[in-house]
């Protein structure tokens, strides 16, 4: 599957030539020619009206030169920049998963980009929704947690002097019930 180009001279297996790759290479063509393109004889010389003719013929001459090398410079930097990245190998995978798909009858079902990202961004929307309600909740229960614990705080110091009370009616609860105990006999020291 994998085609050789001819760059300078030497072949690179590393470039195949899908249908894709020669498409992205005649578009960069089309569009570096149509960026530099050389301009008329006659647009040439109003833009140099004060040179004579052979001064203006040879600027033009020059200028279709540096024209014409621009061009091929550029497309063999783009070759080379293909080259290094792999540009034709990666873009014939991309068509062979494309086919593959295509005759792939469970992969039928195609979706519209649009769809898939107002699916996402819905999904998105309802979970920054769902994140901002639990983050509310927890709110809500640090709150609580928090007033719970300046009652209990409070409540300790009421209790404080309430378990001094506690204490002493244990400690007369006692005395009463020994004393119980020893008038009935039961208990007696």
């Amino acid at each position: 599957m994998e085609k050789m180009v001819e760059l300078g001279g030497s072949a690179s297996p590393s470039v195949g030539i899908g249908s894709r790759y020669s498409d992205l290479k005649k578009s960069f063509k089309f569009a570096l020619r149509s960026l530099l393109t050389a301009s008329s004889k006659e647009e040439f010389d109003k833009v140099f009206p004060k040179f004579d003719n052979a001064q203006r013929e040879c600027l033009y001459h020059l200028f279709i030169q540096v024209i014409t090398s621009l061009h091929e410079n550029i497309e063999g930097e783009f070759e080379a920049v293909c080259c290094e990245t792999q540009v034709g190998a990666t873009l014939d995978a991309v068509e062979q998963l494309v086919e593959e798909q295509d005759l792939d009858p469970l992969f039928s079902d195609k979706s519209n980009i649009m769809d898939v990202a107002h699916n996402l961004s819905s999904e998105k929307k309802n979970e920054i929704q769902y994140l901002t309600r639990m983050l509310q909740l927890a709110e809500e229960h640090n709150d609580r947690m928090h007033t719970r614990l300046e009652l209990l705080r409070e409540g300790r110091q009421d209790l404080s002097g309430a378990s001094d009370t506690v204490e002493k009616l244990q400690l007369r609860s006692r005395n009463l019930d020994y004393g119980t105990y020893s008038s009935n006999g039961i208990h007696e020291t």
